[in-house]
């Protein structure tokens, strides 16, 4: 049986430009497809130490170990339809945080979201949908009739909102998420997904996640990080409308 012991998480800036890097190489097609051997598999038997946690939509086309280019331990990743939140996901996140310290919360959605676009057709035609996908539209509905959309706001401009919206929803609604943001240990970002280009825009981020130029990334831990300012979370990236990709994504 294999160990992970002796690991020990990277910063949020870190954990973040890891994902950024593995996107690169998702979007140029030349993934490094890490962590998938015999070796790891034989690590991972006797537990697990995930860097980052991905709640995204359950779309089939969202797969966030392959847009990323992760391997087996990297993530620990929870879906719904339309990244909705409730207790089950929360609980889930939380357990991620308190159990492996995981140091990033990814809220991931994309473009042409059916769940946002059901949504969207519900407060047009006044018509709900039926049985438990209700429950669904009914908790993306304040995005998509939020104030803060342009006017004749794009579907993907609603799923932008609603993957902010979430994001701030998960600091706000538990305190163990919250208290690990105050305390610099963890961020919470929001990613929207182009499925054409594959690329992974950033939308919010709970902190301010660049690190100097001359960081070196195959030596984390000698470096000096940007200092956290300890304050309630905000959006630190500036929102951006409309089908052209954010300024700060990648």
């Amino acid at each position: 049986m294999g160990t992970l012991s002796g690991l020990t998480q990277p910063t949020p800036a870190v954990a973040w430009k890891m994902l950024k890097e593995g996107n690169e190489r998702f979007v140029e097609g030349r993934r490094d497809h890490p962590n998938q051997d015999a070796e790891r598999r034989s690590q991972l038997s006797g537990g697990q130490f995930p860097y980052t946690v991905i709640f995204g939509c359950g779309d089939s086309r969202l797969a966030a170990e392959h847009i990323f280019d992760l391997g087996l331990g990297d993530a620990f990743v929870v879906r719904t339809a339309g990244q909705v939140i409730e207790n089950g996901v929360l609980g889930s996140i939380e357990y991620a945080v308190e159990a492996f310290e995981t140091p990033i919360i990814m809220v991931l959605g994309h473009d042409s979201c059916g769940a946002v676009t059901a949504a969207r057709d519900a407060i047009e035609s006044g018509e709900m949908p039926p049985g438990f996908i209700r429950n669904l539209v009914e908790r993306i509905i304040p995005s998509v009739i939020s104030p803060a959309l342009p006017p004749k706001a794009h579907v993907n401009d609603m799923v932008r909102e609603h993957t902010r919206q979430t994001a701030i929803r998960i600091t706000e609604q538990s305190s163990i998420i919250s208290d690990a943001v105050l305390s610099g240990k963890v961020a919470v970002v929001g990613v929207f997904y182009h499925l054409h280009s594959g690329k992974a825009e950033l939308v919010f981020s709970s902190q301010d996640l660049s690190l100097p130029d001359d960081f070196d990334m195959a030596n984390p831990s000698t470096q000096s990080l940007p200092i956290v300012d300890k304050k309630q979370p905000k959006i630190v990236f500036s929102p951006v409308w409309g089908e052209n990709p954010s300024p700060w994504g990648l």
